[in-house]
């Protein structure tokens, strides 16, 4: 009987004994999946690719900096063309002028035929182009012009177009973002990609904005960033308030990496903003008399290259590039509050100003 119930007691002691181990790996499971989920869920990104937020951030109703085309004749030379690789071509060639300084030279591929056929390309090109704005075109020395449906590219100091995809662009409406992605390889990833801001504002973020960027972080996030970058600052009126607010919770600190970039954006300019992002900064410079009638006195104890006035809606009325006048006149603007940004070798500063 002694023996039965030692037993007995064994047999139990073993069944709890397995209990406890099916317990403890049902938490273990249970823990593991929660994280897997969390993790899924932390990771998600926004949108696939952000050429495709919205097709009217830039249109061709908005100004371009195209200012002329002129043939410079023929000659050889080494271009990339997607559907068959780096290749020399007997290339018609054109220069193109943007009026901010600016210039670029059109290769455009012989499959064309004539020189006229070619300038048409050329010239249409240069105007989209120069919808971008100036940051955006500084390193691009020339443009690839080919026939084909193959996508763009950016990179090696060129904009890359196959006409027949162009073509499929248009008809989605996102030619022109597509070109300022590419444009954005050109002109900024050499000097941004990799640099310890861009770095930091990426670590602090935690969040990629495109699926795309975070495939490839290196290669493609600030090319993703720049347009939902220019779309919140320069194109709030044209974006859902759903893609707004995605863009600025998902990737703050890259806005405001860009923001402290004081990038040249012309011909993108008049428009409106998040004047929450306007704030006065607490020891900024003093503009007197505040408030005042319409004339501003702006401070003679540094040189500022660069003045931009927003009203109380948030809308950029004055964008002085020169920095030279030490007067600022709202005169011809309503009353009500003003913010006014000075731009100088010591910093960016915010000062709120009231019209009478």
């Amino acid at each position: 009987m002694m023996r039965l119930k030692k037993f007995i007691l064994r047999i139990l002691l073993i069944l709890m004994f397995i209990c406890t181990l099916c317990l403890a790996n049902m938490k273990t499971i249970l823990v593991l999946l929660f994280l897997f989920c969390a993790s899924g869920m932390s990771t998600a990104q926004p949108y696939h690719g952000t050429i495709f937020i919205d097709p009217d951030i830039i249109t061709m109703e908005d100004s371009s900096a195209f200012e002329s085309v002129r043939s410079t004749g023929r000659e050889t030379r080494m271009v990339y063309d997607r559907r068959s690789g780096w290749v020399n071509i007997n290339a018609y060639l054109f220069e193109v002028v943007w009026n901010d300084g600016l210039s670029t030279e059109a290769l455009v591929n012989p499959e064309f035929g004539s020189v006229s056929a070619a300038r048409v390309e050329a010239e249409k090109y240069g105007i989209i182009s120069g919808l971008l704005p100036h940051c955006l075109r500084t390193d691009v020395d020339e443009l690839w012009i080919h026939k084909g449906t193959e996508p763009f590219g950016g990179g090696n100091n060129a904009l890359l177009i196959h006409t027949g995809q162009s073509a499929a662009y248009e008809e989605d409406g996102i030619l022109e973002e597509t070109l300022v992605h590419e444009a954005s390889h050109t002109s900024l990833d050499a000097t941004h990609a990799t640099s310890e801001g861009w770095v930091e504002a990426r670590e602090l973020d935690g969040a990629y904005i495109s699926t795309y960027a975070k495939d490839y972080p290196e290669r493609e996030d600030i090319a993703e960033s720049f347009l939902p970058w220019l779309a919140v600052r320069y194109r709030r009126d044209r974006i859902s308030d759903d893609d707004y607010n995605t863009i600025i919770q998902t990737i703050p600190n890259r806005l405001q990496y860009f923001d402290d970039m004081n990038f040249d954006m012309f011909p993108v300019s008049a428009v409106t903003t998040d004047i929450s992002m306007l704030e006065q900064q607490e020891h900024g410079p003093i503009i007197y008399p505040n408030p005042s009638e319409g004339v501003f006195i702006l401070p003679d104890d540094q040189e500022f290259t660069h003045i931009r006035v927003w009203n109380g809606e948030g809308t950029l009325v004055l964008d002085d590039r020169t920095g030279r006048s030490r007067r600022l006149d709202l005169s011809s603007h309503p009353a009500g509050m003003y913010i006014v940004e000075l731009v100088s070798s010591k910093g960016k500063y915010r000062v709120r100003v009231i019209k009478r």
